[in-house]
């Protein structure tokens, strides 16, 4: 059974860091990227970060470039997503999804590390940034 359970969200202040996890199993993980997606309230999911376990490539769009990182640990399966300098916008549910890569179409240079290509999904994990 394929599995990705989020955790580590919570409540911080403004300007504060969180750091959000991905398990991932019932899959091969080398073979997939990982992304985290966020959906405020009445806003739609958007995608905050990828990493491809086949070459490391990673994503940022620009609203959280310089204040977010993603890395993964192969070995434990696992994706973390560090988020700094937190602000009240990046409140949401914060999700983490697996999309199958390819050496001959790399997901990452493909931009196909999106809503609609996502293979499994998790849970979400809770992120509220107090002002």
């Amino acid at each position: 059974e394929v599995q990705l359970v989020e955790s580590g969200g919570g409540l911080v202040q403004a300007g504060g860091s969180l750091r959000l996890s991905c398990a991932a199993s019932g899959f091969s993980f080398d073979e997939y990227a990982i992304g985290w997606f966020r959906q405020a309230p009445g806003k739609e999911r958007e995608g905050v970060s990828c990493i491809s376990a086949l070459d490391g490539a990673t994503y940022y769009p620009g609203s959280v470039k310089g204040r977010f990182t993603i890395s993964s640990d192969n070995a434990k399966n696992t994706v973390y997503l560090e988020m700094n300098s937190l602000k009240p916008e990046d409140t949401a549910v914060y999700y983490c999804a697996a999309v199958r890569d390819f050496s001959d179409l790399p997901v990452i240079r493909n931009n196909l590390c999106n809503n609609n290509a996502m293979d499994y999904w998790g849970k979400g994990t809770l992120v509220t940034v107090s002002s």
